[in-house]
């Protein structure tokens, strides 16, 4: 089964992508340079040099660059920030709808008038969750905030984004828009690293979210590992 991948900086060091061959498509977005092995492709959002902060990702030349090559169903991995006391830091989850009130290039049309419900298909998600269990419980059908980035949301935004979501991120929703309108199917799992900023007596800052991404590194090389078998 064709499957497109679509991984943050979580992914960019694994030993797992090592021998997966390097390719750049051209796209009238913009160049895209993606990993490829056997029928699956994985694009990395932020780059595979220098990362590339959340609004400055060329989302539409990653979205057209999957379709142009031929591939429907794609499989998103999310770093995101937990607004719920239930879902603490390590968890897995995958969110069904999504909330963005933001400014964005999350449209391939800008001179048409032409658009429709946006949403995430996750047509791929129960099969995941019933294979991954019980070594990667998934906790489904969470809702997802997206703020501009790259920086992190201030106390009061959290208080105010608390009454609109579970977890909150900076890419995903741009993502799914695009899928969308390009008739590719979205489906969502995002690795919970941190309480949002202030929440259960949380204080982040980007060094305390680097040293908790890298200390979840192991447990989403694991995931992939397995979603590879599953889609072998």
């Amino acid at each position: 089964m064709k499957i497109a991948f679509i991984s943050g900086t979580s992914i960019v060091n694994s030993d797992l992508f090592a021998s997966w061959a390097v390719h750049t498509i051209e796209t009238p977005y913009g160049e895209v340079r993606y990993k490829a092995k056997g029928d699956h492709v994985l694009i990395n959002r932020h780059g595979y040099g220098v990362p590339v902060p959340p609004h400055s990702i060329n989302y539409r030349a990653n979205i057209r660059a999957l379709a142009d090559l031929g591939f429907q169903d794609v499989i998103s991995l999310n770093s995101v920030g937990s607004l719920r006391a239930e879902l603490t830091p390590g968890t897995f989850v995958s969110c069904s709808d999504y909330v963005c009130l933001q400014d964005g290039p999350a449209t391939f049309f800008d001179h048409e008038l032409k658009g429709g419900a946006p949403g995430i298909a996750n047509n791929l998600i129960p099969l995941i969750v019933s294979k991954l269990a019980p070594e990667f419980p998934i906790m489904a059908g969470q809702t997802y905030v997206q703020m501009r980035g790259p920086r992190f949301e201030t106390k009061a935004e959290i208080r105010v984004i608390r009454q609109w979501g579970d977890v909150v991120g900076m890419t995903a929703a741009h993502e799914a828009d695009l899928c969308t309108e390009l008739g590719l199917r979205y489906n969502s799992l995002a690795l919970i690293d941190n309480y949002a900023n202030g929440l259960f007596d949380t204080e982040i800052d980007f060094e305390r979210f680097r040293e908790l991404v890298r200390a979840n590194q192991q447990k989403v090389n694991q995931l992939f590992a397995r979603l590879l078998e599953v889609f072998a």
